[in-house]
């Protein structure tokens, strides 16, 4: 019996004149992304727990100097803003072929989703044979929870690509103004949890949109041309003012990231800090933007590396825990080994860390080669596709239900 074929959104689409590729923006777009890889390695010790296997801790936990560092390493606002400004111009293209934004969202999704389902699928099917092979289920159990860990990430940038037509809309109506309103709901929530206390800890989850949205409606305003260097200057300085301002008078933690055993968090769910530094790197990276063209014309090994990253962006994005815990795995069968399976409590931790910094890159190379093929969607979808990949979500699902 013959299967039943979807046509694929990406093999069926219009095919508008494609622009040539902006070399700033994909610059930013990949320091976007090894912000992302460098701060999970940083900040991601993997030690012996007590069970046996290893287990996640963190040097910001014992080492609150390291702060400061997160602040430059949390570059997820530049990669929301390099997105709203890409999506604004891709589904502008998109309209003048023809085609329906119900069509355009299909496409974004599928080539968010198909790495994603791929990453899943493989390490589904290699946890058994990881057991066999004698890796402690703490490991195991860590694998699982660090390669979901930026998931979220995925799925906030799912939700706010969605809502790129109303960005647009917006965009419209009020210019780049159009984001305010967003970092305002935040600081609503902040001050209703934080300040006076008027509703429970999970309340402050309403921010994740708001707050992540808030760059991307820039980046959409961005595309249009609507910033100018003018406003570019009083996003940085602005976000600059709110920003010292939460930590310096109103004690916001200092670190982006969630600490082990803290009781605040200012990722988990996002607080006013995230939209104010967002506003810090919008605003310096729409200034920077021309020479940071310049710079990526007059070096081609440069653009060379910038274009490899960003064409295995989700690749990369997908995998890069995984040959954390790969590489921390197999050293720990031979030992302790400082700066990787130590635990991270020593004032030369990091500087340990760094220097396992090029074995990670092998490992996430080799990674990457192996499974580049699943960064783009095939040019077909089946039946058959959608239901594997149901049946591989749902048993991973559950597998991280038990070890959670």
């Amino acid at each position: 019996m013959t299967a039943t074929v979807i046509p694929s959104p990406v093999a069926n689409a219009p095919r508008p004149a494609s622009a040539p590729r902006e070399r700033a923006i994909d610059g930013l777009r990949a320091l976007a992304i090894l912000g992302v890889v460098c701060g999970h390695w940083l900040v991601g010790g993997l030690s012996p727990g007590g069970a046996g296997g290893l287990v996640v801790d963190s040097p910001l936990r014992a080492a609150a100097w390291l702060a400061p560092l997160t602040w430059i390493l949390q570059m997820l606002g530049v990669f929301f803003l390099v997105g709203g400004y890409a999506a604004g111009q891709s589904l502008t293209r998109w309209r003048a072929g023809g085609g329906s934004d119900r069509a355009w969202l299909r496409r974004r999704f599928l080539r968010l989703a198909w790495p994603v389902v791929a990453a899943v699928a493989l390490v589904t099917a290699a946890l058994p044979i990881a057991a066999l092979a004698g890796a402690a289920p703490a490991t195991l159990r860590t694998w699982v929870i660090l390669l979901v860990q930026p998931f979220w990430f995925i799925g906030i940038y799912a939700v706010v690509t969605a809502l790129t037509p109303v960005a647009m809309w917006l965009d419209r109506r009020w210019g780049w103004a159009a984001a305010l309103p967003m970092a305002g709901a935040v600081a609503v929530l902040d001050v209703a949890r934080y300040g006076l206390h008027l509703v429970p800890d999970w309340a402050g989850y309403l921010t994740v949109v708001p707050a992540w949205m808030f760059t991307y409606q820039l980046g959409v305003a961005w595309a249009r041309g609507g910033i100018s260097r003018t406003t570019a200057w009083r996003l940085l300085w602005g976000g600059a003012a709110v920003f010292a301002t939460l930590l310096v008078v109103a004690h916001y933690p200092a670190s982006m990231v969630t600490v082990p055993g803290s009781g605040r968090s200012n990722s988990n769910p996002p607080s006013l800090l995230v939209p104010a530094l967002a506003a810090i790197q919008s605003g310096a990276a729409i200034l920077l933007r021309g020479r940071l063209d310049r710079l990526l014309h007059r070096h081609s090994a440069l653009w060379t590396a910038v274009a490899v990253l960003n064409l295995c962006a989700m690749t990369i994005f997908c995998w890069h825990q995984t040959a954390l815990v790969a590489v921390s795995a197999a050293a720990a069968r031979l030992g302790n080994f400082a700066g990787l399976t130590d635990p991270p409590v020593s004032s030369g931790w990091i500087a340990e860390r760094l220097g396992w910094f090029p074995v990670l890159a092998v490992a996430l190379g080799l990674l990457v080669a192996l499974v580049r093929r699943f960064e783009r969607p095939a040019a077909v979808v089946t039946r058959r596709h959608r239901m594997f990949a149901a049946a591989i979500v749902a048993a991973f699902t559950a597998y991280l239900l038990m070890v959670y």
